[in-house]
């Protein structure tokens, strides 16, 4: 998608009629890994989430469109359109859009340091938070070896990836049928995989090095589909997660808390169990 496309999409959406009003308000939400362009991108989960949230700031921190995907076969249905058009119409009404790429759509990266209308696009920035806390928001993917060193093999790990997750979609048609709720087979896999628990582990601990290495208090990040809010080595690590597989979205509340939210149920949106004021006390005392 190129920036005139954009531009497009932004003219229909301040056309477009949108009166829904937002249940929850958050000062900062964060989003990632929506990955546009692909079957297995939860559109309809995620239009939900942003018709039911308002905030000040939202970052999409990387693979919003998956421009790998689609340069193998094109798949935008109307749903995904519907979320460009609610994006850029939560801009119009003065939401702040910051827009990080990632690995995925890389394309984008062509206009780092420019702003588009409503939509800024940067490389990774520095959030402060209500409570005086500096983080590293940025993709992640800089600082996975695989997709800097090897990218041949970053494409045949995506295959077998949206193979899995076409695998997902049969199961949860499935459990539909025998009324079961949503559950990620993709997810399981990968935190039963000790290869893939150990890159995790290992990648978490790389991106709070960096933080550090910046004098920072921690980092907001997305790339490995693996939602997440902890303190590690006396830092912020926070993971906002996927519309792939976990549904998620980091927000921060009017005080500073950093929480997770799971859109999986959107009737109940269900907030994640990790303790968000925890975190941010711990935070502060580590600062």
């Amino acid at each position: 998608m190129d920036m005139t496309a954009l531009q497009r999409l932004s003219e229909a959406a301040d056309e477009s009629g949108d009166d829904e009003a937002p249940v929850h308000r958050f000062r900062t939400v964060f989003i990632s890994d929506i990955h546009l362009g692909t079957r297995a991108c939860q559109a309809e989960r995620l239009l939900d989430f942003l018709k039911k949230t308002d905030c000040e700031t939202l970052f999409l921190v990387g693979d919003i469109v998956d421009g790998w995907r689609l340069r193998r076969s094109w798949h935008w249905p109307q749903a995904h359109n519907d979320v460009v058009q609610k994006l850029l119409r939560k801009g119009r009404k003065g939401t702040k859009i910051h827009y990080i790429p990632g690995n995925h759509d890389e394309f984008a990266r062509a206009f780092l340091g420019h702003e588009f209308g409503i939509v800024s696009v940067a490389d990774d920035m520095v959030h402060e938070t209500a409570d005086g806390r500096r983080l590293l928001v940025i993709h992640g993917d800089q600082f996975d070896i695989v997709v800097r060193r090897a990218k041949w093999l970053a494409h045949l790990g995506d295959w077998a990836y949206v193979t899995l997750l076409n695998l997902n979609t049969f199961v949860n048609a499935l459990r539909r049928r025998l009324g079961l709720g949503y559950w990620s087979l993709s997810a399981y896999l990968k935190h039963k995989t000790k290869k893939a628990v150990d890159f995790i582990g290992r990648f978490e601990e790389t991106l709070i090095a960096e933080a550090r290495r910046r004098g920072l208090d921690g980092v907001v990040c997305g790339h490995i589909h693996t939602a997440e809010t902890k303190m590690l080595d006396g830092l912020v690590y926070c993971n906002d997660g996927d519309w792939v597989e976990s549904c998620t979205a980091l927000v921060e509340h009017g005080d500073g808390r950093l929480e997770l939210i799971r859109w999986t149920d959107p009737a109940r949106a269900a907030l994640d169990t990790g303790d968000a004021a925890e975190i941010a006390a711990e935070s502060r005392v580590a600062a």
